[in-house]
């Protein structure tokens, strides 16, 4: 069994972005040599998140509303979190969107329905950060 691990940085000019991170995470594929096997892509970050859905800036908007909605930016005195800093809202919107996906590969490529594609998702941007891509497998 082989086994491949890779970084990706990322650094937003915004505060949340979502960005598709598909085409990296299919060149570590391609790297890798990896023909079936197990890919995990994962956040290293407590306020960023990775996840699987549809590439459609539509969508985005709506989950950047549902979001803001669930868990508001301002004001930063209603969570007891903030103090130092004044990114509690972040740390819940990254519990909501999830830590990492894994995705099945097979004949040498992400075993996705079609349109499924992976996202980083940032919620308290302006600095870099990492996502870890591990990938298993013959």
């Amino acid at each position: 069994m082989k086994s491949y691990r890779k970084e990706l940085w990322f650094k937003t000019d915004t505060r949340r972005a979502y960005i598709n991170i598909t085409p990296q995470v299919k060149e570590c594929l391609a790297e890798s040599g990896i023909r079936e096997g197990i890919l995990l892509c994962n956040a290293m970050h407590i306020t960023a998140s990775v996840f699987i859905n549809d590439d459609e800036p539509g969508l985005h908007n709506d989950f950047e509303a549902w979001l803001e909605g669930l868990a508001p930016e301002k004001p930063y005195s209603r969570y007891q979190h903030n103090g130092f800093e004044d990114n509690a809202d972040a740390h819940l919107k990254r519990t909501v969107m999830g830590r990492e996906v894994m995705v099945a590969v097979t004949g040498g490529k992400l075993d996705f329905g079609p349109w499924e594609r992976i996202f980083y998702g940032e919620f308290d941007g302006k600095r870099r950060k990492r996502v870890l891509v591990k990938i298993i497998g013959e």
